[in-house]
């Protein structure tokens, strides 16, 4: 496949390396907080269950509030919300005050990833759709590379999870700006309510895709949400912030990779290859941690289960948008949420896994999911082709017209 995506596709990616930084900062601040606030790890981690939580409800409804909006437009404005939430977390002095700050980051960021990527996919050719959402997910993993791991280190050096908060609150301000000035315009779509909005979940395959997000997420969120408490209470000498690196930069390689490879071999093969890999890689974590194989192996692990996450992205997204192109920005609204609600739960059971049997047992729970995930993938295209670049149409159908083929 020839051509390049639209250059003004990158500046969106900077709106979702923000944004993920936003959400994902709790994992590498974790100990900090329940240090801080004088909780549980297992308490600090519900800021993370209602980061995810108020995500997943917010994004179908501001959809549905914001559906006239410049996209554009509304990403600036997402993104200084996203920004407010994280300086009220910084000056959070209890666990409740944090709670509240993350529900608003979330609002923000509830708005900010499906617009940017919905927003790549309309001004980009079909044929290069699933590598543009590709670039704007990949702020996603950038978060994980850059954003994550900077704010660990700010932390360390600077005392507490304070300082990484206003890092990522610096992030999304830069990121407004950048939009702002850069990002292409698009007029909003036609107002829809909400439940003509939830209609689509009718479809079987639709439905089943979306399942696959939430259930992904709910396995590796599980892991990487406990992450830094499972290396810090493991016998392992590894830095962790080497291995959230390790994690973001596998997440920057397989995004690209699962991007081109959504292109090249359509949605089936390379959502089952990678959620079946990390399901392997999940189950071996536990012990890794625990210095059977050493802080090497620890961080290599890292860095190819971030690979195999994040490379499912871009073919289930091409998958949902080829289900119905001109709703492309409502199937990765509800996509988001469900991705959300993978989150929300990834919490609560990461934090019922470590009271109950203990933080070793995490990883083992998380790849159970993935692998539920896999098979779920695996039965939610089996009627699909795999083999058309994306966006190539099939014969036409009854009506007349060509029509996207779903694979």
């Amino acid at each position: 496949m020839s051509g390049r995506v639209v250059p003004r596709t990158y500046a969106l990616a900077t709106a979702t390396v923000a944004a993920g930084t936003s959400g994902y900062l709790v994992a590498a601040v974790l100990p900090d907080l329940a240090t801080d606030l004088a909780v549980t790890t297992a308490q600090a981690g519900q800021s993370i269950g209602a980061f995810a939580l108020a995500y997943a409800l917010a994004a179908p409804v501001l959809a549905v509030a914001t559906a006239r909006w410049d996209r554009r437009t509304l990403l600036v404005v997402a993104l200084l919300v996203t920004c407010l939430g994280n300086v009220a977390a910084a000056a959070a002095d209890g666990l409740g005050a944090l709670l509240a700050a993350r529900v608003l980051t979330a609002v923000g960021a509830a708005a900010t990833t499906p617009a940017a990527t919905a927003l790549a996919a309309q001004v980009n050719v079909a044929d290069l759709r699933a590598r543009a959402m590709a670039v704007v997910t990949g702020g996603l993993t950038a978060a994980t590379v850059l954003g994550v791991p900077a704010g660990r280190l700010v932390a360390d050096e600077l005392g507490g999870h304070r300082p990484a908060f206003l890092l990522a609150a610096l992030l999304c301000a830069a990121a407004a700006l950048l939009v702002g000035l850069l990002a292409p315009t698009a007029p909003g779509d036609a107002p829809v309510n909400l439940g003509a909005r939830l209609e689509v979940l009718r479809d079987r395959a639709t439905l089943g895709l979306l399942v696959v997000s939430l259930l992904a997420c709910l396995g590796t969120f599980t892991a990487y949400g406990y992450l830094s408490a499972l290396v810090v209470d493991g016998d392992t000498d590894a830095d962790l912030a080497l291995v959230l690196l390790a994690f973001g930069v596998g997440g920057v390689i397989g995004n690209h990779l699962g991007g081109r490879a959504a292109d090249r071999f359509g949605t089936r093969r390379p959502l089952v290859v990678t959620l079946t890999g990390c399901a392997v890689l999940l189950s071996s974590l536990g012990l890794l941690a625990h210095g059977l194989i050493g802080s090497v192996g620890l961080t290599v692990a890292a860095g190819v289960w971030g690979a195999l996450f994040w490379a499912f992205n871009p073919p289930l997204f091409g998958a949902l948008v080829q289900r119905d192109p001109a709703r492309s920005g409502l199937l990765l609204g509800l996509n988001a949420s469900f991705i959300y609600l993978g989150i929300a739960g990834a919490a609560t059971l990461g934090g019922t896994v470590t009271d109950r049997i203990g933080i070793s047992a995490v990883p083992l729970a998380a790849a159970v999911i993935t692998l539920a995930a896999a098979l779920a993938a695996a039965v939610s295209t089996r009627h699909r082709s795999g083999h058309r670049p994306a966006g190539r149409t099939s014969p036409r159908s009854a009506h007349g017209r060509p029509r996207l083929v779903a694979r």
